[in-house]
């Protein structure tokens, strides 16, 4: 990453903050990945630096981990903030709400509800809630501003020594910018009433340099409610010395409500009750901030993180309408708040192991989740009339690791490593009989081979256990809030085992290319029921696939990136043609041509494939697969830049995500098993305008 920023110049980080700010992002406008040169004949040279290039033969410890960043960015026009995750090969992004809650994401046959076991961290801040009311691992990615990301480095599977809680299936850290070159305001309006504006700048101080940026979004969205988004984001960063400690502060803030329209039942639309982008219930979205502090401090040979973050959720929901109570409706309201601490401390050092090259890697972790209001109430027109649920939960986790990568050959690298997890928590329920206390721990193996077969081909073999926690009130459970009838207590850890084998070729030219196929069975997968406030243990799963990811350089100015992904899974213990895993899409693909001109110009078209799925284990009912295509184009002169971005350029009608239950519409004598159904939205055109100082 240190060549980038000698690289960089005035134009580098304008340019890649350029495309991406609006999902205008129109083709790579963002200019942080464009570098300019001056050569001795006062030549201007623009190198664009697309971080899905960055060379890692000799140094990844697995074929399927990498990263993206710098053009990668900038060029790809986003519905979604949550999209961001999507620069990871086979991740998937979609939403079945309103635009202020936390995506729907799938990875490797896993339908990761909103984040079970893939995590985030955020200039080293864990994204992802404990026992939330809403979802276990809830990853709300609303408070980032796209702009600021400069990269993203992720890793799959249960292979890495200092990955923990809810990184089953995958992990991504986030890194935001230390300066721009240039500071920006840019102003986006599109379709569906949309207006988004950023601005950002840096600036050196006496001890180093300070970053901020702001978001505004206001949008009513493409659905027949109006969605009445209003969202705020602020972000400042130092980067500098502190009582001559190296060091990084960031400091965030996020606050929006929306309005949303849920899934809805596909016989409420066949009947013409509704239009497609239609509503059974008007009250339903929600409200949310999150203000965080995060710090990174170089202390010698450590490095020392921490953070402390506060947040609240208000969440109105109805996905039954009127099953379970035929006068005042199945509303809801989910309530969180809480306080979430902690930090790491991680050494790496190079030493001598009996005459061969090694790196020792030693680590510990340590988190509090401090949830005061952890509360289920039955509403009626978004007013509270009755209690299910008025919990809170105190958790704290512990965790050491230890890795160590030896090169036991000039070709072949051996890693080894070892992860312990000590988990306690608290609860005090509204029912007596759900409140308690209990702890647990784990400890997981790592192990990874890397053969260096030539200069561009490296072959990989790894192995390793990991986890997900569950929500500690399953542990304690005693009484269902809802029925009162006696509840089975559920484990605190769930363990995983995975493994995969894959190579990397890459021709340090223009051209690389990696290949995975990868198994990873759990012991359980913990099911969320939101109106109930309880959790449903299924049986254990096993998933097994192929990922493929690809980037050409075609030439200077024109590349191709191209990722595909086939997951195969089912339960353990269930007979066949019984034992399918809902909601999990098998097949995913996703590529894009990005051309980045040199007078200004810059456009991309990228195309999205997600595949159909089982939404019943007999799969007697399927969800259709869908493809969505997306293309912007920019234009820059001096210090202003033009853009427009089309999403579903083809105005297809695709969902973005559909269930198989029971539920009862108003004037229904009986509840109905149906799909219900989220659509994706419909093609929807944005207008950016930058000024660049």
């Amino acid at each position: 990453m240190s060549f980038v920023h000698k690289l960089q110049s005035p134009s580098l980080h304008f340019r890649v903050l350029n495309a991406i700010a609006l999902g205008v992002t129109c083709a790579a406008s963002m200019q942080p990945s464009n570098v300019s040169a001056q050569n001795s004949s006062d030549v201007i040279e623009e190198v664009v630096v697309w971080g899905r290039s960055l060379q890692l033969l000799g140094s990844a410890d697995s074929s399927s981990q990498g990263v993206v960043g710098y053009a990668d960015f900038s060029t790809r026009p986003l519905a979604r903030v949550g999209e961001l995750v999507e620069v990871v090969p086979g991740m998937i992004a979609t939403q079945h709400s309103g635009p202020g809650k936390a995506n729907q994401y799938f990875l490797r046959g896993f339908n990761l509800d909103h984040g079970s076991d893939f995590s985030t961290l955020f200039d080293g801040m864990p994204v992802n809630f404990r026992t939330h009311a809403h979802a276990q691992g809830y990853m709300d990615l609303n408070f980032i501003i796209p702009e600021i990301i400069e990269r993203i480095d992720f890793k799959k599977g249960p292979y890495f020594a200092n990955t923990g809680d809810f990184s089953l299936a995958g992990t991504n850290s986030m890194k935001t910018y230390d300066t721009l070159e240039r500071g920006f305001v840019e102003v986006t309006a599109g379709s569906g009433d949309e207006i988004r504006i950023v601005a950002a700048d840096s600036f050196s101080t006496e001890r180093g340099s300070l970053l901020y940026a702001l978001e505004h979004q206001r949008t009513n969205g493409m659905f027949v409610l109006d969605q009445d988004v209003r969202k705020y984001n602020g972000l400042l960063k130092y980067t500098g010395e502190i009582a001559g400690i190296p060091s990084q502060l960031t400091l965030t803030a996020y606050d929006s409500e929306w309005v949303s329209t849920n899934q809805v039942p596909r016989r409420a639309v066949a009947s013409g009750q509704i239009d497609r982008f239609g509503f059974i219930d008007p009250d339903l979205g929600g409200q949310s901030y999150r203000y965080s502090l995060s710090g990174h401090f170089e202390l010698g040979n450590w490095d020392l993180t921490a953070y402390a973050s506060a947040y609240a959720l208000s969440l109105i929901n109805n996905p039954t309408y009127f099953l379970n109570d035929s006068v005042n409706g199945d509303e809801f309201e989910q309530e969180d708040e809480r306080v979430l601490l902690g930090g790491s401390i991680v050494r790496e050092d190079r030493f001598d192991l009996m005459g061969l090259e090694a790196v020792g890697l030693i680590g510990a972790e340590m988190r509090v989740d401090d949830v005061q209001e952890l509360n289920l109430f039955t509403t009626r027109s978004r007013l509270r009339y009755g209690s299910v649920r008025e919990d809170s939960a105190q958790e704290l986790s512990l965790s050491i690791y230890a890795e160590s990568k030896v090169a036991v050959s000039e070709n072949l690298r051996v890693t080894t490593g070892l992860r312990a997890d000590y988990m306690r928590f608290e609860v005090e329920a509204l029912r007596v009989q759900n409140s308690g206390s209990d702890s647990d721990a784990l400890l997981q193996p790592k192990f990874g081979l890397a053969y260096r077969l030539t200069d561009s081909l490296e072959l990989y073999a790894n192995y390793g256990h990991g986890f997900h926690s569950n929500d500690v009130r399953a542990a304690v459970n005693r009484i269902d809030p809802v029925s009162g009838k006696d509840t089975e207590a559920q484990a605190i850890l769930v363990e995983g085992r995975g493994g995969e084998i894959g190579f990397r070729y890459d021709n340090n030219k223009d051209f690389n290319v990696t290949l995975t196929a990868f198994e990873l069975a759990t012991d359980s997968e913990l099911v969320f029921v939101g109106d109930a406030g309880t959790t449903e243990p299924s049986n254990p799963t096993r998933r097994s696939g192929v990922e493929l990811n690809a980037f050409y350089s075609i030439n200077d100015r024109l590349v191709i990136d191209l990722s595909a992904a086939r997951a195969s899974g089912h339960f353990i213990g269930l007979p066949d043609g019984a034992n399918s895993i809902t909601d999990a899409h098998e097949n995913v693909a996703a590529g894009g041509l990005t051309y980045v001109g040199t007078q200004g110009i810059t456009a991309s078209l990228r195309v999205r494939y997600f595949g159909d799925a089982a939404l019943t284990e007999d799969e007697s009912v399927m969800k259709d697969n869908s493809t969505l295509i997306s293309a912007g184009a920019s234009y820059a002169v001096g210090p202003w830049e033009m853009g427009i971005d089309v999403l579903n350029v083809l105005d297809t009608e695709d969902d973005d995500i559909a269930y198989f239950f029971e539920s009862r519409l108003p004037g229904e004598v009986e509840a109905m098993e149906d799909i219900h159904f989220h659509p994706s939205n419909p093609r929807v055109i944005r207008a950016m305008l930058r000024y660049s100082f």
